[in-house]
């Protein structure tokens, strides 16, 4: 993955540390919430309890400085921590108590660290002189936490405050970002110390976020690229996360290489752009993933080669040679054999390798893209997008959306078939419009993303999507919405099933359906009680008016459309299978 851009308060900080700050006494709880502020935190996603409650204390007379959001979960926190650090590309703000509080956080450092989202997680610790004992909440959340985050570290003493805050917010948004957490013992948030101000973290010993950028790789990699018959491009997050979407644009649009996104990578281009031929994956489009076997140089850009993407490895583009372009030297040659590595943050070695790539077009290779486009059309897409059978098809709910937002919203999704289906046909215009759970697919994901997504980008529109399973998961972060007031359409596709188990179950298990029919309650009910309008729609004339209607109301919406029950998401390339024995049916 590639490196976080940098924000203007990045360098905002740094001219807020060079003002003289006269030594004073403050409690580390105070030294805490003044290094947040500094470090150009507006938001933190929360839940208060004992171990942290000096911190909350301090926190009561920052209410000018900082806006606390109250969840109803601490799982619930870190995902909208998570939502807000992948709109804005700022770090996300975590606070929890110790004991069951910090343990909820571990699914959503999980997934931030696979997904490369960077936060920063403060939660609340037993006294010092209590640690080992078995007290009341007393969890050893560092070791609990060491495999799920880049960086944690347990503070004791107030003094240490400031630098290792300083440390956490450096390691979380530089180099591959990720998710850092720090456990402050209560002694540490109640004590008194000289506090001598705040500096900012730009270097730590042995640490090193980028790698040196080796000019030979970059021209080793444009003679490939130049005398290249079929090249093609696979792009992920990283350029998104190194803010390199106009270099990556740039460079595909000298070279002319047909290019296709992950699902992180969605929305780095726009989804129609004239090179951009699809998704990759396991319900990718079926040119990319046939194409992958037949192309002569795969040139890969922040993207880790993942499972999902490469089917059988030991049949995933051996014909090719392989160029990949990272900042993670530890993702050079992990799954996929590497000709040329180009490590280094993208915003940097896209702009070299484009110098001297060659101007060109593939006009027959790209136009072979579109033959294969043809056939999904033909054989997948039309029936999905424009059904004749009387139930509603969860890809005509994203085509008729498509309609209303041009492909400018934030799109959220949870985690099942209703994901795959969105990624495949929400059209994105804008960079960091499409969130989800990628490499942990973590169900209930979501609804309190979205929460954090709209925290992040409260200028843009944000629409959860989520399954009827999905949305149970989490459903209770409805209380944040109605606490809040935040602008959130929700839209709940209810096929009432845990579809995607389903469908594997169907295709590979006989139709043996064990434990995948799931009972909802009245969704719509539900939202009202939490002060939420609703709809509920099973039928097709009604689907455009009552989208339209949702995103008109001024506030949160739930819209409930009941789908077809067994409609399966294809193409597909079953496990076990490479990319190129994709299914279209």
């Amino acid at each position: 993955m590639e490196a976080v851009q940098e924000t203007t308060s990045t360098k905002d900080i740094a001219e807020i540390a060079k003002e003289p700050v006269e030594a004073k006494e403050l409690t580390g709880s105070e030294a805490l919430l003044e290094a947040l502020v500094i470090e150009g935190v507006d938001t933190i996603f929360g839940y208060p309890g004992g171990a942290i409650m000096p911190i909350y204390d301090a926190l009561f007379d920052y209410g000018d400085k900082l806006n606390h959001i109250l969840v109803r979960h601490e799982q619930g926190g870190i995902h909208a921590g998570q939502g807000y650090a992948r709109t804005s590309g700022k770090v996300g703000v975590v606070f929890a108590t110790s004991g069951p509080g910090a343990t909820n956080l571990v699914t959503g450092l999980a997934d931030a660290q696979i997904d490369s989202t960077p936060l920063v997680c403060i939660t609340g610790q037993v006294f010092a002189h209590l640690l080992g004992t078995d007290a009341f909440q007393e969890t050893d959340v560092i070791n609990i936490t060491t495999p799920v985050t880049k960086w944690n570290y347990q503070v004791t003493d107030a003094n240490e405050i400031p630098e290792v805050i300083a440390k956490a917010f450096y390691i979380a948004r530089s180099g591959r970002p990720g998710p850092v957490l720090v456990d402050i013992t209560k002694n540490a948030q109640v004590q008194k110390f000289n506090y001598k101000g705040y500096t900012p973290c730009n270097h730590i010993r042995s640490y090193r976020p980028k790698p040196i950028v080796r000019a030979k790789y970059v021209q080793q990699a444009a003679e490939l690229i130049n005398q290249a018959k079929k090249p093609f491009v696979i792009w992920g997050q990283g350029v998104i996360l190194g803010g390199a979407e106009q270099e990556f644009k740039t460079f595909i649009e000298k070279s002319g290489i047909p290019s296709a996104w992950t699902i992180l990578g969605a929305g780095a281009i726009p989804t129609d752009h004239p090179l951009s031929v699809g998704m990759l994956g396991m319900h990718g489009n079926y040119g990319p993933n046939v194409l992958t076997n037949e192309c002569d140089v795969l040139i890969a850009i922040g993207m880790r080669f993942d499972d999902r993407v490469t089917g059988r490895l030991d049949k995933y583009a051996k014909q090719a040679k392989v160029v990949h372009l990272d900042i993670d030297p530890a993702e050079i040659d992990k799954n996929v054999k590497t000709t040329v590595p180009v490590w280094g943050d993208c915003k940097e070695t896209l702009p070299m390798l484009t110098e001297l790539v060659e101007q060109k077009t593939h006009t027959e290779w790209l136009n072979k893209f579109h033959d294969y486009m043809q056939q999904e059309v033909d054989t997948v897409i039309h029936t999905e997008l424009n059904p004749t059978t009387p139930e509603l098809t969860m890809g005509e709910v994203i085509r008729e959306l498509n309609e209303l937002t041009h492909g400018d919203a934030v799109i959220v999704t949870d985690v099942g078939q209703h994901q795959m289906v969105a990624c495949r046909y929400a059209q994105l215009n804008k960079t960091r419009s499409n969130i989800t759970s990628g490499g942990l697919g973590t169900m209930g994901f979501a609804l309190p993303a979205a929460i954090g997504a709209k925290f992040g980008a409260k200028d843009r529109d944000v629409i959860a999507i989520i399954g009827d399973g999905g949305f149970q998961m989490t459903l209770q972060e409805l209380g944040t919405i109605m606490q809040t007031g935040i602008d959130v359409k929700i839209i709940i596709l209810n096929n009432h099933f845990l579809g995607m188990v389903r469908q594997w179950q169907e295709l590979f298990n006989r139709r043996r359906y064990s434990f995948v029919d799931i009972d909802s309650p009245d969704f719509v009910k539900l939202a009202s009680a939490y002060g939420i309008p609703g709809k509920l729609i099973a039928d097709r004339a009604e689907l455009p008016a009552v989208l339209k209607e949702m995103m008109d109301t001024k506030g949160s919406f739930l819209l409930e459309v009941s789908v077809t029950k067994e409609n399966n998401v294809f193409p597909m390339v079953p496990q076990g299978c490479s990319v190129a024995e994709i299914r279209l049916k």
